[in-house]
Parts: C-alpha cells; structure tokens; sequence
C-alpha cells in the first residue's frame, strides 16, 4: 500500500504539469479563436471605411486574417506538447499535397478566385451577366464562390471556376448605356410626321443624353409598317427608367400627331373546289 502511494506521489508532478498544459493550451485555443474572429472583423470594417479598397476584396481580407491567425495559434498549441515546428511544416505540406489532389476543383475556384479579384471584371455593386450561368448585381466575390442578387430578389451562388471561365458581361462598368427602342409607323400614315415627333420626344427627354447625339431612323419594313428605331444614350443608372419612359411616350406623341400603330393585316385567297378544276389547278386531300 505504501509502495503504490508513494508511485501516486511520484507521478503528481507529472500529471500537475499536464493539467498545467491542458489548461494554458485550451486558454491559448480559446482566446486565439477569439483574436483571429476580432482581428478578422476589425480588419474588414477598416478595408470596408476605406474609400481607396475595393469592396469586392473585404470578404477575401476577412478570411485570410482569420485563418492566419488560427493556423499560427494551432502550431503554437502543438507546440506546446513538443511537437517539433519542423515536423508540423513537413505534416502540413504533406496533408496539403494530398488535399490538393483530391480538392482539385476546390483549388480551381481559389485561383479563379485571386485572378478575379486581381483582374477585376467585376465588382460588388456592379450589374453583371455570367453568359449561360446567370446575371445580378454583385454581392459578394470570396475565396470559393461569386454571390450575386438577380432582380426578382433571388440570391444566385456561382463557384469562382464557373465565373472566371465563361464570359462576363458587365452592364455597370461604362458610365453611359446605348438604347434602341424600336416603333412601328402604319404604311399611308405621314412616316416624316411621325420622325419628327419622335425626334422632339428624345430631344426633349431629361434622360437622353446630347452626345452623343439621338438618332431618330428607318430600319425596316415589315408586313403592315415601317420600322422605326430611336437610338439615344443615358446614364447607367437612368437607362432603364428612360426605356419605359419612352416605349410609354412614343404611343401617347404618336396618337396625339393623329398617328395609329399598326394591325397586321394578310391576306388570305380561298377557292371553291370548282374554281381550282377551272384554273387546272391539283385538289390536295
């Protein structure tokens, strides 16, 4: 019974010191968890105030913040129970050579994801239309994925490998926007009346900008009318406010000059099957 209670004895200072680890390696795991999450924030409100960094690049600062510190507090709790940093470094880049050839596509996204970022064809705020994949505002390009809002409100989510490797159409990026509003003028109606009332109507128009100048032209013929193309340019932000206002005007200027919009109108021969015997013609069933 002695024996056994002095071996109890001997292995006190051995279990204190471990108890001691235990407790200061938890402490280190907790309050670097915490730092890296406060460090992380305090690191995106900055870059977020700041009028010289680009928006789009927060969420990306925001995770490489995070994660650096993490990774350093896990060394160092490792460490802490004596593993050796050399051997950590050498298990890391093992275990990362293996995630990396069974994460390919992961890897993928990460570098559409800084090549997105360093080249910039899009932008958080921008108007934009991934061809095939989809098309909204940009909120967010991060390390693995691309988020954008389409119009109805829908939250699209794209991996970063899908953006970057199809083209993009950004409809934000130039100041000012081109419209073509297209208006049918019956045939026997005045076409040179109708020019020149449309011609006012874009000249006027608050949103139409004078360079370049607005056109007002004939582009077609079809069945029962003449077509009619108003090309003017506006403000990105006004373009689609100006596209309503002038598919809404151009009916109500015309049909005040005594102007109607056209019915299409065709014509249709019918014969007896009499006639076509006359006329030597064949009778199908």
């Amino acid at each position: 019974m002695m024996e056994k209670l002095k071996d109890l004895t001997a292995l006190m200072p051995a279990v204190e010191h471990l108890a001691f680890n235990l407790v200061f390696t938890l402490a280190i795991l907790v309050l670097g968890w915490a730092a890296s999450s406060f460090a992380g924030r305090s690191v995106q409100k900055l870059a977020a105030r700041s009028p010289k960094v680009d928006p789009t690049i927060v969420p990306m600062v925001y995770t490489v913040t995070v994660w650096s510190i993490r990774i350093f507090v896990i060394i160092a709790v490792l460490a802490r129970f004596g593993v050796q940093t050399a051997s950590i470094i050498a298990v890391l880049g093992a275990a990362g050579l293996a995630v990396g050839l069974a994460l390919q596509g992961t890897l993928q996204n990460i570098a559409a994801g800084i090549m997105l970022l360093a080249l910039r064809p899009l932008r958080t705020g921008e108007y934009v239309s991934v061809v095939g994949k989809g098309d909204g505002t940009v909120a967010e390009v991060g390390l693995f994925l691309t988020r954008l809002v389409q119009i109805d409100g829908i939250h699209l989510t794209l991996p970063n490998s899908l953006v970057w490797g199809n083209p993009i159409i950004n409809y934000s990026r130039n100041a000012t926007r081109r419209l073509d509003v297209e208006v049918s003028v019956r045939y026997g109606d005045d076409l040179e009346l109708a020019l020149r009332e449309l011609g006012s109507l874009v000249q006027n128009h608050q949103y139409v900008l004078a360079d370049p100048e607005p056109q007002v032209m004939v582009t077609g013929y079809s069945e029962s009318a003449t077509t009619v193309n108003m090309r003017v340019w506006a403000a990105v932000d006004n373009y689609w406010d100006l596209r309503f206002d002038l598919y809404r005007n151009a009916l109500q200027v015309l049909g005040r000059a005594g102007l109607s919009m056209p019915i299409p109108v065709r014509e249709v021969q019918a014969k007896t099957v009499a006639e076509a015997l006359e006329q030597g013609g064949a009778i199908e069933p």
